[in-house]
């Protein structure tokens, strides 16, 4: 038997497996990171870190069209990373993923 095999599975502070642990959770995980690896989703991110927007406040920030933001939007959406309220007439986006906070904070720290 494995010195591993022995050991009872490790989990995070939350109770959670690790992902080197739990393929499930690893597939998920790498789900996510596929839905944030790209350009304009991790920049919108980065300004929902900061606090809500709407579509046409993250278009200008962004210098980008405004059916593309929603576009990548509607991808976050689908991943559970961001949520829409409707206030005034306007969806105003708002982070859902907290933990995405430590990783935009993580990736700003890279240097290449």
């Amino acid at each position: 038997m494995s010195p591993s095999a022995t050991r009872p599975a490790r989990r995070l502070a939350s109770g959670t497996p690790l992902i080197s642990r739990d393929a499930g959770r690893a597939a998920h995980l790498a789900e996510v990171l596929k839905a944030v690896a790209h350009p304009l989703r991790l920049r919108i991110i980065a300004i929902l870190v900061e606090g809500d927007a709407n579509v046409s406040e993250l278009a200008e920030r962004l210098d980008a069209a405004q059916p593309i933001v929603s576009q990548q939007l509607r991808i976050l959406r689908g991943h559970g990373l961001v949520a829409a309220d409707r206030r005034d007439g306007f969806a105003t986006y708002r982070l859902v993923e907290r933990n995405l906070e430590g990783l935009v904070a993580c990736i700003e720290r890279c240097r290449r």
